[in-house]
């Protein structure tokens, strides 16, 4: 009970099995791996699920696994999934599948626009458990005609599952429902991973609505904390003003600062807005990358060689103060050594490094001013989006 009670208390669990997947054919591979061999119970919360190629197949699984008799909980943003075919979820809750929508865009609760689910989360038996930035479609897919956008997802099995778990029922929201996975199952499941692979691990929350801001806390610490080097892959990357003041000042006490960002945006306006920042980084040695060959999606963080954290969070105001974001957190040398050799690979294969040169050649006035016009239309539709919401005790 002991070691029950240090999760709980310190957030890390240390009896853990961890990989770093790939998004695309690596990652939906692991997912229906692992839909197939759950014995009672699968939690999915995604914000885009999709009744395409890719989300069709998932679907299978999932309705395959309730005739085997596992529970099944599949939790969905209800602005992002809204495109998800009723058909799709009546067949899927026919089957047994229980679907449920957080904050249906007209019914919600408190009309909370900006909230958004912005989990990628899949928990099965309590015991396995993968979380990242992937949602269920094609362009998170390695298709025929098209690779998957860049994007990585945490393998996770042991403890920290288990915690994710209990999470995951927590939000779901049926007190009648209680996890079917017991301590005694995840200490002797946890007892056969060697000691040599155990590794620390922790579930980051961030809901400013619930007094929820851990994965926030998380990056100020690494800014404030990084010594020697910080790496982060972002899709949209918009810190606020604290955030770049903590930048600035871990890059002037000597900290290299690499920043791998989309080259290609699914949201133009975010990535002109971007784009504005860049002025700021390359006045402070920031060093900036574009990745080149499809959209980058992930959200991915190291420093140190000590420490890394992959989840659903970007470094903007949006994961920040409306969304409901989870990242699961490493501290572990050599994961963290795995993880900046994955990103300086990226760097070194597939990016284009922004330079003054090439940044000042590139943008003229006109186009500066359009930049500053997305950046500031971006942070005030936040505000309005925004402005109404009351934190809950």
């Amino acid at each position: 009970m002991s070691r029950k009670k240090k999760i709980q208390k310190h957030g890390y669990s240390f009896r853990n099995k961890v990989k770093l997947i790939r998004g695309g054919r690596d990652f939906f591979s692991l997912l229906n791996k692992l839909i197939e061999k759950a014995e009672k119970t699968i939690h999915l919360q995604f914000y885009i699920f999709l009744d395409d190629e890719t989300g069709t197949t998932v679907m299978k699984s999932l309705k395959a696994a309730t005739q085997r008799g596992v529970s099944v909980y599949l939790h969905l943003d209800g602005y992002a999934s809204q495109a998800l075919h009723k058909r799709c979820v009546i067949d899927m809750r026919e089957a047994g599948v229980n679907v449920k929508w957080f904050e249906p865009f007209f019914r919600s609760r408190h009309f909370y626009f900006g909230r958004r689910l912005h989990h990628k989360v899949v928990v099965v038996d309590g015991l396995y458990s993968l979380v990242g930035g992937l949602n269920v479609c094609n362009r998170y897919n390695d298709m025929p005609d098209e690779p998957a956008w860049l994007d990585v997802a945490l393998y996770c099995e042991g403890e920290a599952a288990f915690v994710l778990n209990k999470t995951c029922y927590e939000m779901w929201g049926d007190k009648k429902i209680t996890p079917t996975t017991s301590w005694d199952t995840i200490d002797k499941f946890c007892q056969q991973i060697p000691a040599a692979e155990q590794i620390q691990v922790r579930q980051r929350q961030n809901d400013w609505v619930k007094r929820k801001s851990e994965v926030w806390r998380s990056y100020l610490d690494m800014f404030n904390k990084a010594e020697k080097h910080i790496t982060i892959m972002c899709s949209y990357f918009l810190p606020g003003r604290l955030f770049r003041k903590k930048l600035t000042q871990a890059a002037r006490r000597g900290v290299k600062i690499k920043v791998i960002l989309a080259g290609t945006s699914d949201i133009m306006m975010a990535k002109h807005a971007e784009r504005y920042l860049y002025e700021w980084m390359l006045k402070n040695n920031i060093e900036i990358f574009e990745y080149q060959e499809t959209v980058l999606h992930a959200k991915v963080a190291t420093y140190d060689s000590r420490w890394t954290t992959v989840g659903s969070y970007n470094v903007n105001n949006i994961s920040a103060y409306a969304s409901l974001e989870l990242n699961m957190e490493v501290g572990n040398n050599s994961f963290a050594l795995l993880t900046e050799k994955m990103l300086d690979d990226i760097i070194a294969n597939h990016c284009k490094k922004i330079t003054r040169e090439n940044y000042t050649a590139s943008t003229h006035l006109f186009r500066r001013l359009w930049q500053r016009f997305c950046y500031s239309f971006i942070n005030n539709t936040l505000n309005l989006i925004t402005f109404y919401f009351k934190q809950e005790e």
